[in-house]
């Protein structure tokens, strides 16, 4: 899309007041969304309030309402909950409260609202904005305000962002928090594994999900469970016999435990409350199975955000100050949301009652309707889960008589399994028989190459790290040999699941096709890679597990360098060329600098980064902390960045140096990680058996078109398959990177909330759209 990049210098918040709020439950990231929304609220020159206690604050006034500075949200980003408070408010349901509160942010001058919480909440800013007017020239009339003021603060604006664990709210792929109580709900199933395998146990899991099936749902696909009750999608009548079939099948099949989650409101085809508890008493009665239940409760709303969620409040928070800043009295009040990787603009009334919609949806039991107005994400979740959960019987399952391989390529990455898993399944659903290679294109030459079954796959996705083996050995030494174990396993299609190496192993394979025919089967890639660096795809498999390592790691370096103060630490993470790692790993951590090789610098830069962290010492936040990618720069290695911090800091701060190193591959998948590498290998795999129908001719398959060989990957809002020989002009080859990456619009966003003069080009933001009109296939990059 070419346009005249728009920058936000020439919006100026000179002699606006904006107040920001939490209100409603709790949700991690709120913190994140609130720091961003008070330093960016600063950098354009307007000042910021806090609310404390949420509406109830607003009402009460007084001290609840207070001017804050840069430093105030400083060391806030990696808090849980909220640190400004927030409480349920009866007063503000009256008139009288809405009239006091109005008087309150008359008497400082704020016209400008940051509401961050749940529908309830951004319902009741959008009324207050709707009195706004009538409640002003009520304080006039009882002498509290002059007319004056009247017309100086005539308008409020309103932004609202949500925060919300349950995903609960229409027009947004992700409400701020879901991620994070995504991630303590694996956490636990993880370890509850490992305990009911030992026993041989069924555990049922109750997550929260009053009116929303999302946390139940993706969670369920995220640790592959037996059974899942949600709201949204009851169980049809005879659930009970069918559910019990479904364990004693697995139990047969020499499974050793059983996870069956249950959402808090999950209801039958009558309305008819589902608890866990009897659901417990149902498998006990009927099969005998030793069985616990595990209710997670407010565990779930608890613990440190997860970088996603944090990159996803800072980029809301600036994208909500944007918005008050470019609003006029005639804009309705918005919610800044997610679409893809888009930030977006929605009217705050049409979202509520498209969210409104569902629950009535619901409650008179159209309940197809109400998954199909939860939006398309959900929905997938929904098919995705119900293709790979049950297998059918043999007999039901159709026979295509094609032989499908699946094989990693390239470093490990978390997720592959999960990928893995999914490919395996949607493949023998499709009816064609599944072959696993072993280590790579050198295990495939070699002959490593075996069936794999629907069981054999069980258990794999929350397993990191690569269980079929992956190698970085491109296919071209060995073309004669992996085109003569095609022809011995008769295999149909490719499936390759990889970072670059898979990328140039594709490209490799194609172009051989003129001289074996083997090759020309259809052919795609899945990319998972941890550095996503891969042409095609904004995201790769595994990406997210090594953002959320890199945070973390991060957090607890922060924590050692607050305690010993004045201490800069200087941390190399990995990436290739690619600075993705190091550029959303500093914008989740909060970090003063991060050097990528996308962004040249010199000695100057250097020397400024210097001087902004010998300033910073001065203030109340004695500590630093700098990313720099592996590859940044050949003669600014980590060493010498170290070194010459160390020397320029003398007598004002110490340095450390860390490197992260290759626990960046390892670790569990993040819920991200397996839920989009389940996502993505199984669209994949439908794609395969499309492709495998239309180049079937004369008993054999045979496909040498450029179409027929496909990176499947994520851009902007979609999904989307590419030939790969297309993305070849798109591909920088000396340093393995794509030619252009999104991601680098958001390095200005990290400089801003570090305090560094910087420009932002807020071209893609600013256009209000509609809920209504959001693409239908739309697939979000969250989960």
């Amino acid at each position: 899309m070419d346009h005249q990049p728009k920058f936000f210098e020439n919006l100026s918040g000179t002699g606006k007041a904006i107040g920001v709020l939490t209100s409603g439950g709790d949700a991690q990231g709120m913190n994140a969304a609130v720091r961003a929304v008070v330093r960016m609220g600063i950098y354009v020159k307007a000042k910021v309030y806090f609310v404390y206690e949420g509406y109830q604050g607003m009402v009460d006034g007084g001290d609840n309402i207070v001017e804050v500075s840069w430093e105030s949200v400083s060391s806030i980003l990696q808090v849980g909950g909220t640190v400004i408070g927030s409480a349920r408010c009866k007063s503000f349901r009256t008139h009288e409260g809405r009239l006091q509160a109005a008087y309150n942010l008359v008497q400082r001058g704020i016209t400008n609202l940051c509401v961050i919480g749940g529908d309830g909440s951004l319902t009741g800013a959008n009324l207050f904005r709707e009195e706004w007017s009538g409640l002003l020239e009520e304080l006039a009339h009882n002498g509290k305000i002059d007319t004056e003021a009247v017309k100086k603060y005539a308008y409020l604006n309103i932004v609202g962002m949500v925060g919300s664990i349950d995903n609960d709210f229409c027009g947004t792929d992700m409400t701020i928090g879901t991620d994070s109580a995504l991630h303590r709900i694996i956490e636990v199933v993880d370890a509850i594994m490992t305990t009911a395998q030992s026993h041989q146990r069924t555990f049922v899991l109750e997550v929260m999900g009053r009116h929303c099936g999302y946390l139940a749902l993706v969670s369920a696909l995220a640790c592959g469970a037996d059974w899942v009750f949600i709201p949204e999608y009851p169980p049809e009548e005879g659930w009970e016999d069918m559910m019990c079939v479904k364990l004693s099948e697995n139990r047969a099949r020499k499974k050793r435990l059983n996870i069956i989650i249950v959402a808090e409101g999950a209801i039958d085809c009558h309305n008819k409350p589902i608890t866990s508890e009897k659901v417990k008493d149902l498998v006990v009665q009927r099969l005998g199975f030793d069985t616990r239940v595990t209710i997670l409760g407010h565990v779930q709303r608890g613990g440190t955000p997860s970088a996603f969620d944090r990159i996803l409040a800072s980029r809301m928070g600036v994208e909500a100050v944007l918005a008050l800043l470019e609003a006029t009295p005639a804009t309705p009040a918005c919610v800044v949301s997610l679409s893809g990787n888009q930030a977006v603009r929605l009217p705050l009334m049409e979202c509520v009652q498209m969210t409104q919609e569902v629950q009535k949806a619901m409650d008179e039991g159209r309940f197809l309707e109400a998954v199909r107005l939860r939006g398309k994400s959900f929905e997938n979740n929904l098919n995705t889960y119900k293709l790979l959960a049950h297998k059918k019987p043999d007999a039901e399952l159709p026979k295509t008589n094609f032989n499908v391989a699946v094989l990693n390529v390239g470093a490990p990455a978390a997720g592959m399994n999960a990928a893995v898993r999914a490919a395996v399944r949607v493949g023998i659903t499709e009816g064609h028989k599944m072959f696993a290679v072993i280590d790579g294109f050198e295990g495939f030459a070699k002959g490593k190459i075996k069936e794999i079954s629907w069981g054999d796959v069980g258990g794999w996705t929350g397993q990191g790290g690569s269980i079929l083996g992956t190698k970085r050995t491109l296919p071209a030494k060995y073309l004669e040999k992996i085109a003569e174990q095609m022809r011995t396993n008769s295999i149909n299609a490719l499936m390759v699941i990889g970072g670059f190496e898979a990328y140039l192993g594709l490209l490799e394979l194609s172009a051989a096709r003129e001289k074996y025919d083997e090759f020309c089967v259809p052919m795609v890639m899945v990319p998972a890679t941890v550095s996503n660096n891969v042409p095609g795809s904004d995201f790769s498999i595994g990406a997210d597990t090594a953002l959320n390592t890199i945070t973390d790691t991060c957090d607890r370096i922060k924590q050692s360098a607050s305690g010993t103060k004045r201490r800069v630490f200087i941390i190399e993470t990995m990436g290739g060329y690619c600075g993705y790692l190091a550029n959303m790993g500093a914008l989740a951590a909060g970090a003063d600098a991060a050097y990528i090789f996308e962004e040249q610098f010199d000695i100057r830069e250097l020397q400024a980064n210097v001087e902004h962290l010998t300033e910073k010492m001065k203030t109340s936040i004695q500590r630093g902390l700098v990313l720099r990618n592996e590859n940044c720069n050949e003669n600014y290695t980590t060493d010498f960045i170290y070194q010459l911090y160390s020397e320029e800091g003398k007598g004002v701060f110490d340095c450390r140096k860390n490197v992260l190193g290759h626990m960046q591959q390892g670790g569990a998948p993040s819920p991200f990680d397996r839920n989009f590498g389940t996502k993505i290998s199984a669209k994949a795999m439908q794609w395969i058996s499309k492709k495998l129908k239309e180049t079937y001719r004369k008993g054999k398959v045979f496909a040498n078109t450029e179409d027929s060989v496909c990176l499947l990957g994520m851009r902007r809002r979609n999904l989307v398959f590419q030939p790969v020989a297309e993305l070849k002009s798109e591909t920088d080859f000396v340093h393995r990177i794509p030619k252009e990456q999104w991601w680098l619009k958001l390095r200005p966003l990290m400089k801003i909330l570090a305090k560094y003069k910087t420009s932002y080009d807020v071209s893609d933001s600013g256009q209000l759209e509609h809920v209504a009109m959001l693409p239908k296939e739309a697939v979000p990059a969250p989960i």
